[in-house]
């Protein structure tokens, strides 16, 4: 992922903090900030799709996030001091978590569409789309997903061995 060319040219990156079954993304986020870039994590709305991308300080700041319902760690509701990723400079590079994906482009996410909602802003934004890239193992790659006209194509999955 590190030696990824479009990882290496961006600047503002989004990425999941890992749940037990998921690639585990704790590396990428050290190596985003040892190489300077900016890092933005994901805020679930509970009882809707709205997801925001919000800025961390540092890696160690993953540490004073609070654990969801879901057992997800996230910014609180009350945290108004972060950087949302669309009110400023917009984001380069969305990794992505999924449950399954195909050779298409297509993704299984958890099925509150999160991703997608956030993915249709960010084509609204100066900046536009960001580059996206799912985070995958092999078993999770299938000949087909399920798709509907509001799920948004990812541009790359990287697994083991790809």
């Amino acid at each position: 992922v590190i030696s990824h060319p479009k990882y290496q040219e961006s600047k503002r990156i989004a990425i999941f903090l890992s749940m037990p079954d998921e690639v585990q993304t704790e590396e990428i986020i050290k190596d985003i900030f040892k190489q300077g870039k900016e890092c933005f994590i994901p805020r679930y709305k509970p009882q809707s799709n709205h997801m925001d991308m919000l800025k961390l300080s540092s890696a160690e700041d993953i540490s004073s996030l609070a654990l969801t319902s879901w057992n997800i760690l996230q910014p609180s509701d009350d945290d108004t001091a972060r950087e949302e990723a669309l009110a400023g400079g917009g984001l380069d590079l969305i990794f992505m978590p999924g449950l399954g994906f195909d050779k298409k482009g297509n993704r299984l996410g958890r099925g509150k569409g999160y991703y997608d909602t956030y993915l249709e802003r960010c084509m609204k934004h100066p900046c536009g789309k960001p580059y996206t890239i799912a985070l995958a193992f092999r078993e999770q790659i299938c000949e087909s997903v399920p798709v509907t006209e509001n799920d948004v194509p990812i541009d790359e999955i990287l697994y083991e061995d790809c």
